[in-house]
């Protein structure tokens, strides 16, 4: 279930990157990916639905709103900028990406800009188009 601005984009997140993959997202495969059961991701779903983020087709497809779509791809932009950041730092992968992970959702834009810019001036193929 939802109880935080970070559990929400979490959810948006894995729509987003599952939708990325050119799957059409159904709640189950939210489930599968989050590892969550299906009965909480039915509730989030609800809210998401609610708040605007998603829309349900009529075969249980979930699609992105606009301002889903803004908001999920935005925090993946963080989560990726900040993996290669921490990466360029000599912090490992996995290590790298946990901690993106966690940082993604409470940095504020002010630091994840300067972050950002720094990490286009060092790997300028890396962040093309973000």
């Amino acid at each position: 279930m939802i109880k935080n601005n970070e559990s929400m984009e979490m959810y948006l997140e894995t729509i987003y990157l599952i939708a990325q993959k050119g799957i059409k997202v159904h709640s189950i495969d939210v489930a599968t990916e989050m590892g969550y059961s299906k009965p909480s991701i039915s509730r989030a779903m609800r809210i998401l639905e609610k708040n605007g983020y998603i829309v349900f087709h009529q075969d249980g497809e979930i699609e992105l709103t606009k301002a889903g779509f803004a908001r999920a791809s935005d925090v993946y932009l963080k989560h990726t900028v900040l993996t290669n950041f921490f990466i360029s730092l000599g912090a490992n992968k996995e290590v790298a990406e946990d901690n993106a992970c966690k940082i993604e959702h409470i940095i504020t834009d002010e630091l994840f800009n300067l972050i950002k810019e720094k990490v286009q001036n060092d790997n300028p193929d890396e962040t093309k188009g973000n």
